[in-house]
């Protein structure tokens, strides 16, 4: 039983914009009530909701393919000092059997617990992808994504698997799609060579967006949109975006902002390397090297990233000139409207759960509450007062 206690915030955003001077008062993992206060104190310069990182494969030396309680346990720390609050566990293109290991743990990771950002379940990242735009997916072990094994993978993962991406031109994908789709599963389009129509076939046949968009697959031309195009177009595509500088440039990422302002998903994609020193990492199958902090292949393409969500939600202000409670609401709200826990998850307002982050006014996480818990503090912040 979690005991009853408040947060008092300078600034809280909610749906409907900021609110100044308040107390929030939480119960059983849930926030209660929401009331002015004339506190001299605070808890939070700004109290926002916690960040949901999508796509996400590791951090601070531990992988999602480790397949290890300890990993994502490892994992759900170093994401809650990011400012994240719950998290999908993505894996790599790899053997099979691999995968299937990540999956089973990821399930009994979610009801054993973590005890920083919840797991909310995995994502499938690849082998259902083609050779060209493969990025640091071996081909060796791309498949096509039948029914027949999509299902074994979701009794692998005891229905904790979320999201599953797969490039749209491979033969099978359209069935593909339809059946995941009747299995409640959200469907992203990546790494891929398809073209605008194929795109667009894809997202009609109920795709729900595209991978990290830009990367690992066409781009924009004036005669042939590609699979950037068909996403950016889209009315429903949600659009994941690595906002770190080096996978889209600023410019690109102000025209994700316009084309997509309510359906932009800002994800970190980060490996293991994250939060670590310069050096060789393994990804998947792949020994890569992190060099600034810049992981790449040997032959020279990127790898994932060492992002932090927190650090994209920054990027988003000071380079691509979002307002903070647009790029907030991109690492909140809408990637959880995009999995369907928006009734629970993604803003503050009474009745959702109480996962929360404070920011100080240079927008660095100061504290992370998860599930009304306070998970991580700055060293320098004060703690959460008991009410």
């Amino acid at each position: 039983m979690r005991p009853d206690h408040s947060i008092r915030a300078r600034r809280l955003l909610t749906e409907s914009g900021w609110r100044e001077h308040v107390v929030v008062h939480l119960s059983q993992g849930m926030i209660t009530a929401i009331e002015p206060t004339n506190a001299i104190a605070w808890d939070a310069e700004m109290l926002i909701p916690a960040l949901i990182d999508t796509h996400v494969h590791g951090g601070a030396g531990a992988d999602v393919m480790d397949a290890t309680h300890e990993a994502l346990e490892t994992m759900s720390q170093y994401l809650a000092r990011q400012g994240v609050g719950a998290f999908l566990a993505t894996t790599v293109t790899a053997p099979l059997a691999d995968i299937q290991n990540a999956l089973k743990q990821v399930a009994r990771s979610q009801k054993q617990g973590l005890s920083g950002a919840q797991l909310l379940g995995s994502y499938l990242e690849g082998p259902y992808f083609t050779p060209e735009n493969k990025g640091a997916h071996p081909e060796s072990l791309f498949r096509d994504p039948t029914p027949v094994e999509l299902d074994q993978l979701i009794a692998a993962s005891e229905g904790s698997l979320k999201v599953v991406a797969l490039a749209p031109e491979h033969p099978d994908a359209l069935t593909a799609i339809r059946h995941l789709k009747t299995r409640g599963l959200n469907v992203m389009l990546g790494h891929t060579a398809a073209d605008y129509e194929t795109t667009r076939a894809a997202l009609d046949a109920g795709a729900d967006g595209l991978v990290h968009c830009f990367n690992g697959m066409k781009g924009v031309h004036h005669r042939e949109p590609g699979t950037v195009g068909a996403g950016l177009s889209h009315d429903t595509a949600a659009i994941e975006l690595i906002a770190d500088g080096h996978h889209v440039h600023p410019a690109v990422m102000k025209i994700c902002c316009r084309c997509a302002p309510d359906r932009l998903v800002l994800v970190s994609d980060a490996m293991r390397a994250a939060g670590m020193p310069d050096g060789e990492y393994q990804l998947g199958e792949m020994t890569v090297t992190m060099k600034n902090g810049v992981v790449k292949t040997a032959s020279g393409g990127l790898a994932g990233s060492t992002l932090s969500l927190s650090t994209a939600l920054q990027n988003m202000v000071t380079t691509a000139d979002q307002p903070l409670e647009k790029a907030i609401e991109m690492a909140s709200l809408i990637p959880a409207r995009l999995l369907g826990i928006d009734d629970r998850l993604g803003s503050i307002a009474i009745g959702k759960t109480a996962n929360l982050v404070a920011l100080n006014t240079d927008l660095g996480v100061t504290s992370t509450w998860v599930q009304g818990q306070q998970v991580w503090a700055a060293p320098a912040t004060q703690t959460v007062s008991a009410s």
